[in-house]
């Protein structure tokens, strides 16, 4: 299987979640996608773009907890005991060098143990899926690299989440709630999902781009970066065709660029493009 490369950035630089993610979702990905910003640290697990797992630094086992403690309504030996217990199991792990985290190793034991099904799983991981993501597209700062996992470690998979579906998810929320706090939106929050985890290794460039709207994502942020990359004059403007069906996700991309430096072009009629 081809690794796949992406800009790797070591100093906090702009950040763009939507793009970035819809750049591994389109190229297939596979590997732990880590992005940090300030004390917050990010993990995404892709499989051939597809989403196996995510978590972040905040309180991983507060919000395994939370969930299962929703689930518990429906699954009666989902008890207090028994999330203390995986608790007490998997959280003195937080630091292991483990391909994937305790959390999720929590729940591989708690099928494991025949405290919850596979379908169960999947769904309590795409719950947490976009509790993490939904965290992550606020972020405008940040560093992040794509790493690989060690195939030798082959922990159950419960699901391939589809990453654009749940990025779409997510942004919608983020829309309400500013809407519900008559708050203007101003974000890069998009509707542009994907799916996860896989090999990969740190990241560098990024080559021909392909004819979906993905790719169309893909390539504002592979100019982007490169502008990123090379000072350039102040004085010139680069111009941005951003493509795609969805007005959403066209507002939210010119949001983002609003800058001197960019002019944004929308187009939503792919065949006219």
């Amino acid at each position: 299987m081809n690794s796949t490369y992406i800009n790797s950035y070591r100093h906090d630089k702009k950040l763009n979640p939507l793009s970035l993610l819809a750049q591994l979702s389109s190229r297939h990905a596979n590997g732990c996608l880590q992005v940090s910003s300030g004390s917050v640290s990010w993990s995404i697990y892709l499989e051939n773009g597809k989403l196996i797992y995510a978590s972040n630094s905040i309180n991983p086992f507060d919000r395994l907890d939370h969930y299962l403690s929703r689930l518990s309504r429906r699954i009666p030996t989902l008890v207090s005991a028994v999330r203390v217990q995986v608790r007490l199991i998997f959280e003195a792990n937080l630091n292991s060098h483990s391909n994937y985290p305790s959390d999720y190793q929590a729940i591989c034991w708690l099928v494991n143990q025949h405290y919850l099904n596979s379908v169960q799983a999947a769904s309590l991981i795409e719950e947490l899926a976009e509790d993490v993501v939904g965290s992550l597209l606020s972020e405008k700062e940040g560093t992040y690299q794509l790493l690989e996992t060690n195939p030798s470690e082959d922990l159950p998979k419960f699901c391939r989440l589809d990453l654009r579906t749940i990025v779409e998810h997510c942004y919608e929320q983020l829309q309400h709630q500013h809407s519900s706090n008559s708050k203007p939106v101003n974000n890069p929050y998009s509707s542009h999902s994907v799916v996860p985890i896989g090999n990969s290794t740190q990241l560098n460039s990024i080559h021909e781009p392909s004819l979906n709207k993905s790719a169309q994502l893909e390539q504002s942020f592979q100019y982007n970066t490169s502008v990123n990359q090379k000072p350039t004059s102040t004085s010139k403007t680069y111009k941005i065709a951003c493509i795609d069906d969805s007005t959403s996700v066209l507002n939210a991309i010119n949001s983002f660029l609003e800058d001197k430096s960019f002019s944004v072009v929308m187009i939503n009629d792919p065949v006219r493009a």
